[in-house]
């Protein structure tokens, strides 16, 4: 195999504290094993890490299998720290929390001497509060679950710690709130690696809501008009989904879905309940979205993403769904 054919790999560290919450490992960790799965080019890597070979997990399980803390990690790597709960199942002993802070700290410790420019750090849940500890957090937006916020804000007092958001991108540093919150984060963070198709495959495969932004209630965008069995809409909607960014025409939709231009104009009007216009400016304004109030880009740089011709057209489009303009979308959080 030449060098050309060889996946590119991406180390992943994934940190397991004491009393660990096993959907914090699981979730993410799926999403990237799926990524695996579904493409060749890039491969995550994954090596569980912490403080203890074996710890008790928020359910009561047992996880083992951990290796010892590295002392150097390579640049390109990424480190998940995951959260823990307060007393895990079964165990009636509140005190287990007290107990594992010199564990706890071994690993803040470790944090602040290996995340280096090059490192990406991803938090999950409470895991935001062991790198707020490393001073890892400060000067940068953040955020966490919400009954935690008020103890980020303390633990990180330079940090820009953001409410009702899902997660928070920062340069290297990735921060989510609840749980779930963390499959949103990997689905985002396979999007940008290794593209909108494996993401939305995993997505799909996984049966979750595609990557949610903020605390919308809604359905997806992502996964709106989908629950028609129909092959050729599917394959259209793939398409878009994989780079909404192109310039698509219903033309070239039709080629791409093997039917008509006016026939495909007919299916999606008839099983996804708009034209085909409509579902690709909803597919471009759901990743508008996502860049709003995940990055700091400018609303030209967005609308060139999203694959809107100007700022201008995406404001229209935006102002048709929403009553706030972006720009104050984004100050609210």
């Amino acid at each position: 195999m030449s060098d050309k054919e060889r996946p590119r790999k991406i180390p992943v560290f994934v940190v397991v504290p004491p009393r660990v919450l096993l959907l914090d490992i699981a979730g993410p960790v799926e999403v990237l094993r799926r990524a695996n799965l579904e493409q060749s080019a890039v491969r995550f890597d994954i090596t569980y890490i912490g403080s203890s070979p074996d710890v008790r997990s928020s359910v009561g399980l047992s996880v083992s299998g951990i290796v010892p803390l590295p002392a150097t990690l390579p640049e390109g790597a990424m480190v998940i720290v995951c959260g823990a709960v307060d007393e895990p199942l079964g165990t009636g002993r509140p005190q287990d929390r007290m107990g594992d802070g010199p564990l706890e700290e071994t690993i803040v410790k470790w944090l602040r001497g290996s995340i280096q420019p090059g490192v990406e750090l991803a938090t999950i849940c409470s895991g935001a509060l062991l790198a707020a500890r490393a001073g890892l957090l400060e000067g940068r937006e953040c955020t966490t679950h919400h009954s935690m916020l008020s103890d980020l804000a303390r633990l990180a007092p330079t940090a820009r710690v953001l409410e009702n958001r899902l997660f928070v991108e920062d340069g290297e540093c990735m921060t989510s709130a609840g749980a779930t919150a963390g499959i949103d984060l990997m689905l985002a963070i396979v999007a940008r690696k290794v593209g909108h198709a494996t993401a939305l495959a995993a997505a799909r495969t996984l049966v979750i809501y595609l990557r949610r932004a903020g605390a919308d209630p809604q359905m997806s965008p992502w996964l709106q008009g989908r629950s028609h069995l129909h092959r050729a809409i599917h394959k259209a909607q793939d398409a878009i989904g994989a780079d909404p960014a192109r310039a698509w025409t219903v033309d070239a939709l039709a080629d791409v879905a093997a039917t008509s231009p006016r026939h495909l104009s007919r299916l999606f009007n008839e099983h996804v309940g708009m034209s085909v216009t409509d579902y690709v400016n909803r597919i471009r304004l759901a990743l508008a979205k996502e860049l709003v109030n995940g990055s700091q880009l400018g609303m030209e740089q967005v609308a060139d993403r999203a694959g809107f011709s100007s700022a201008r057209q995406f404001r229209r489009a935006w102002n048709r769904l929403h009553d706030q303009p972006p720009a104050r979308t984004r100050n609210s959080g």
